[in-house]
């Protein structure tokens, strides 16, 4: 027989009764049955009940081991009676019963219990993570993530498309998030950077030839955590193509992530590759108060500002007297009634607003209910119904001022009414793709024109009247969106993609427009740049966020809870002791000291 083990704890079945075994693995729980022993054994693969009798030679190292401890036992396969199987667990018609028993690694007295899913502190929870990832829901979906790889990996294959793997060691760069550097031993005073993301070499691989490229790739950024963003290091499927337009990269990518859905969704309805909504950013803006619509959401955003132009409710006719404003409405189908209507305007408080406006509509008041309908009159309030769709006992809420700057909140609003009244369906992932982002911003702070989203891609506009573009011309840079786009799922972003601006003139051109010299783009893309002028094809790709694609197929919330060993939101490792102080001999090497923060 092996060393340790003849079958794992998820093998055994009836059919395997009567034979001696052999099994090895972690005390998940024990318990006394009136002098009887049963010992819960769990490895990786399942949990199997071992019974213990007063009689075997077992006995009393079971009585003294502790849970956790690892295990090894041999015993008789024993089929369970009727009325003791367990239709729960895969070995639930077999039992061991135990001859032997020895223990290969004892357990100390535990600091978080494995046992159950109980809610437990999170720095305890990542500082013994190894425990930790012992339960049952955490090591279920780690083991899913590592499926969801090996699913991508295989369907880009499938589709002709080669791994590479580009380098960690890498540049600095001054767009996006801010950098993890490493300071260069032999080259004293410079750095390297750890990367962002590959992005300027997945392009030069484009421009070597090699056509098709996708990479598992790990990605750095010292940002600040969020439930679904995780400090300092994630992963994403990386993917370039030359020779293709925007509707291409979507044909490669949607049954790659449908298909992944489908396999791991366990049953839930996803959509149909060639079936992702496109939706120009300007309009899931205005639709939905965010560039990452959740479609499982019925609502839908409207402008109702015409109806309250010229008196009736003062507030919202003042702030309408200013150009560019708006009064926008959240419809609420069912939530006509003043105690909801309150919850909501509490809520609202709660985020820092004033307020949040409503009307209700019950049986027998068809002019509405609540102060604005009193304001305006029933000839506006029947207006604003007869708009929105709604009915007796549905409600709306209204959110007034510059689009620019509460739309984010609408689009909240819309998010918590649906979720109050149960509108969000659970049993689907709904995608789409967010299109015609815009290529600039106006920068308020440093009153200037600046890239909007992604600075390499290319601009959705005639190229030889965007090299013609200057100062003057604001407005029209202002207007101009990009072939930029991301991928949304069920209110997640899962990615952004361009198709790219390979052309050195339009390069130079589209960075001098957000205020940076030619000597700034040669310096900091030279490489890059360079390597356009030999030759570059049209190319373009995506990179979807492997992290928050395991996150809404494991159904959590927060992206840590499918990460091996995640950061705690200050972004330390608080099993390894990470970030820490390094030894003076290893400053000196780097030619670095430490500068100590100003106390305040």
């Amino acid at each position: 027989m092996h060393a340790y083990r003849s079958h794992t704890c998820g093998e055994l079945r009836p059919s395997d009764a009567g034979k001696t075994v052999r099994l090895s693995g972690w005390v998940h729980r024990k318990r006394d049955h009136g002098g009887l022993l049963f010992v819960d054994l769990r490895d990786n693969y399942g949990l199997t009940q071992v019974v213990v009798a007063p009689s075997s030679a077992a006995f009393a190292a079971a009585e003294r081991v502790r849970a956790e401890s690892v295990i090894q036992i041999d015993g008789k396969v024993v089929e369970r009676t009727a009325e003791t199987i367990n239709p729960n667990l895969p070995t639930g018609g077999i039992e061991v019963q135990s001859s032997a028993l020895e223990v290969l690694g004892a357990a100390e007295e535990l600091p978080l219990p494995v046992f159950g899913e109980p809610d437990y502190p999170e720095d305890i929870r990542l500082k013994y993570r190894f425990l930790d990832l012992r339960r049952e829901k955490l090591h279920k979906s780690i083991l899913l993530r590592s499926q969801v790889i090996a699913s991508l990996r295989r369907r880009m294959i499938d589709q002709d498309f080669v791994e590479f793997q580009t380098p960690i060691l890498t540049a600095s760069s001054p767009e996006g998030a801010r950098d993890f550097l490493v300071p260069s031993r032999l080259h004293p005073g410079k750095f390297y950077a750890l990367p962002q993301a590959p992005q300027q070499f997945k392009q030069l691989l484009m421009v070597a030839g090699f056509d098709k490229y996708f990479q598992i790739a790990p990605c750095f950024r010292d940002e600040d955590a969020r439930a679904d963003r995780s400090p300092g290091e994630f992963y994403q499927l990386d993917f370039e193509m030359s020779f293709v337009t925007q509707e291409d990269v979507f044909n490669a990518i949607e049954p790659v992530l449908a298909g992944v859905f489908e396999e791991f969704g366990e049953g839930k309805k996803v959509t149909k590759a060639g079936e992702f909504p496109r939706i120009p950013y300007a309009e899931a803006i205005s639709k939905y108060g965010s560039d990452k619509p959740d479609l499982r959401n019925p609502l839908i955003l409207q402008d109702v500002s015409e109806h309250f132009r010229g008196g009736g409710f003062g507030l919202f006719a003042k702030i309408l007297d200013k150009a560019g404003n708006a009064v926008w409405a959240v419809p609420a189908p069912a939530g006509g009634s003043r105690a909801f209507c309150d919850k909501m305007n509490s809520w609202a408080q709660s985020e820092g607003q004033p307020g949040l406006g409503y009307i209700f509509w019950r049986d027998g008041e068809e002019g509405g209910a609540g102060p604005i309908a009193k304001n305006i009159g029933p000839e506006k309030v029947e207006a604003i119904r007869t708009q929105l769709g709604l009915k007796a006992g549905d409600a709306a809420f209204f959110v007034a001022g510059d689009p620019k700057v509460f739309y984010k909140f609408a689009g909240l609003a819309r998010t918590k009414v649906a979720g109050e009244l149960n509108l969000i369906a659970q049993d689907e992932f709904k995608f789409c793709w967010i299109v015609d982002f815009p290529m600039y911003e106006w920068n308020e702070d440093e009153k200037r024109i600046d890239f909007s989203h992604n600075p390499f891609s290319m601009p959705k506009y005639d190229h030889a009247a965007f090299l013609k573009l200057d100062a003057s011309d604001a407005d029209e840079i202002l207007g101009i969106t990009a072939f930029q786009y991301d991928i949304v799922c069920n209110g997640v972003e899962l990615s952004s993609g361009a198709i790219r601006n390979h052309k050195p003139e339009i390069m130079i051109k589209a960075f001098g427009i957000a205020g940076h010299a030619p000597e700034f783009v040669e310096e900091k893309f030279g490489g890059m740049l360079n390597a356009f002028r030999y030759g570059a094809p049209p190319h373009g790709g995506s990179a979807p966020g492997v992290d928050r694609i395991v996150m809404l197929l494991a159904g959590v919330d927060n992206i840590r809870e499918v990460i091996v060993f995640p950061f705690n939101q200050q972004a330390q490792d608080l099993m390894m002791n990470a970030p820490g102080e390094v030894m003076p001999k290893q400053l000196k090497e780097l030619h670095l000291r430490v500068v100590e923060p100003a106390k305040t």
